[in-house]
């Protein structure tokens, strides 16, 4: 059993984002990104799966220019197996809309005929919270979104999700394959410090993660092996 993750790039959720002086929309020069929270989460989702041993492969996948490939790496750095990165010079935050993501999305499902996609439910730059939905729709697979707690049942056939509605908790059984798009309170993800993370920083993870005292920490290994993982790079025009 296959999953895969789709990651997003995104303005640090801290920074104090700048509109560009003609208006036309957030200027990204000189300013920290950062993997997409709700993807984050989606992608821990997808490592405690694997660690419990109900999927074998997790492959992160993520749509955006070049350094794109930092936030993949993150994902592998986390514990992902391999990644893809589909390379577009189209700004993901208004021009790539979240119809033309899914229907890259889905091709790539085509290609690795994963049982589940694991996706953050919105990302923190345009809010749209549609690309689980569209993608679900172009796959015909059942789709559990804003989910806060995820089972798989005894023979991997099929996924409890429990979603957060506007009326409480709401429990959906879905056979699989299927969408699953990650929620707030799904989990905590691992710690995991960025490419480029000042010297300072990375010592203090290294000794906390080598000393057992960081449970929810990326695993040294893990981070040594991220550079080395395979990524796939596919150029989208």
């Amino acid at each position: 059993m296959r999953a895969l993750v789709a990651v997003k790039r995104v303005v640090d959720y801290a920074v104090k984002v700048r509109v560009k002086p003609d208006k036309t929309g957030i200027d990204l020069n000189n300013v920290k990104m950062s993997m997409n929270p709700f993807c984050e989460i989606a992608v821990e989702e997808g490592l405690r799966l694997k660690e419990k041993g109900h999927i074998s492969e997790l492959i992160a996948v993520s749509c955006g220019p070049d350094k794109a490939s930092e936030t993949l790496r993150q994902a592998l750095a986390m514990g992902a197996d391999r990644a893809v990165h589909l390379k577009t010079d189209m700004r993901t935050d208004q021009e790539l809309q979240p119809l033309a993501v899914a229907k890259l999305l889905a091709k790539i499902v085509e290609k690795e005929t994963p049982s589940v996609v694991l996706l953050g439910k919105q990302a923190i730059d345009d809010d749209s919270n549609q690309t689980g939905s569209l993608l679900a729709g172009l796959l015909k697979w059942p789709q559990a979104g804003c989910a806060s707690k995820v089972e798989v049942d005894g023979g991997k056939t099929a996924l409890t999700v429990a979603r957060e509605v506007d009326a409480g908790i709401q429990e959906v059984k879905v056979p699989l394959p299927a969408v699953v798009t990650a929620d707030l309170r799904l989990n905590e993800p691992r710690q995991c410090p960025t490419v480029g993370a000042d010297r300072l920083a990375l010592s203090h993870f290294l000794v906390a993660t080598s000393a057992g005292e960081a449970p929810g920490y990326a695993t040294l290994p893990n981070l040594m092996k991220a550079k080395k993982k395979p990524m796939e790079a596919t150029r989208y025009r």
